[in-house]
């Protein structure tokens, strides 16, 4: 995309982390951003900091779990805007560390109606008006979690196989679609509020700071740096984004020896489930 100036991008997750780092950037950049997500007042914030920058944004709450409320977006996007021309899908939630045996269904329906079907809603909703755009991006957020098995993500590692898949194969369906860039994004370990807005089982207060602080230590790479880099894919027109060295490491040790990936991320999830650091 050779330039952002008089681009209209829809961004869900936009209220913290890189959802809202991508709103600040792609809004300095000269696009008029379209923010949703469920949480109110972050989104609230995120759209200030925009405003005081002299950006353009509007706020849209929005469950991307909820197939009519993405629909809905669209055209709540189309009124106030008149025009879209580039979707990240970016919304997504994290549960504590739980075996696949021991998981809930709810707990499972719930991962996978955001992080998974919130980027099947927001794909299928937004591709018709992408398509007849001169210009357009579709950007969905995967994860290194979608290179190999995680033992106690089932359902996170679940989520994230399927945006990459699902990405890849709408990909390959529109080469012809030459206007249109299909891009998935892999993150490493980002520092965003995903860990401290996790579903816990069985952790106390102190225990869920523990699990925080940790998981800050593990995380390499900040939600701007994140943002940065999916910008400029955006303008590079990447198919595949990789954030952070642990993303390149993880990449290339399951796509070289998948059967001691699985056992080296089983290794160090034990350690992480047992108070050490994940690397």
């Amino acid at each position: 995309m050779k330039t952002f100036h008089h681009k209209v991008a829809v961004i869900t997750g936009s209220a913290s982390g890189i959802g809202r780092e991508l709103g600040i950037q792609l809004a300095a950049a000269g696009a008029a951003v379209a923010l949703a997500d469920v949480h109110e007042e972050r989104l609230l914030e995120t759209a200030g900091i925009i405003s005081q920058a002299g950006g353009l944004a509007s706020t849209h709450l929005v469950d991307v779990s909820n197939k009519e409320q993405v629909e809905t977006l669209a055209d709540d996007v189309l009124r106030q805007h008149g025009q879209l021309d580039i979707v990240v899908n970016n919304a997504g939630v994290a549960l504590g560390l739980i075996s696949i045996e021991d998981l809930t269904y709810d707990e499972m329906e719930w991962l996978l109606g955001i992080n998974l079907w919130g980027v099947i809603y927001g794909t299928k909703t937004f591709l018709p008006h992408l398509k007849k755009r001169p210009e357009a991006a579709l950007v969905n957020v995967s994860s290194v979690f979608g290179f190999s098995g995680i033992p106690l993500q089932g359902a996170y590692v679940v989520s994230k196989f399927g945006v990459r898949g699902f990405t890849e194969t709408l990909r390959g369906e529109l080469l012809d679609q030459k206007n249109l860039q299909v891009m998935v994004v892999h993150p490493g370990g980002i520092k965003t509020n995903i860990a401290r807005d996790a579903r816990h089982r069985d952790l106390d207060e102190n225990g869920i700071k523990h699990f925080n602080s940790r998981f800050d230590k593990n995380a390499r790479t900040t939600a701007e740096e994140a943002a940065r880099q999916i910008i400029e894919g955006i303008r590079r027109r990447k198919p595949r984004v990789l954030i952070g060295s642990d993303a390149r490491w993880m990449d290339r040790l399951s796509r070289l020896f998948p059967s001691k990936a699985v056992e080296t991320f089983a290794k160090m999830t034990k350690r992480f489930d047992q108070g050490g650091d994940f690397f």
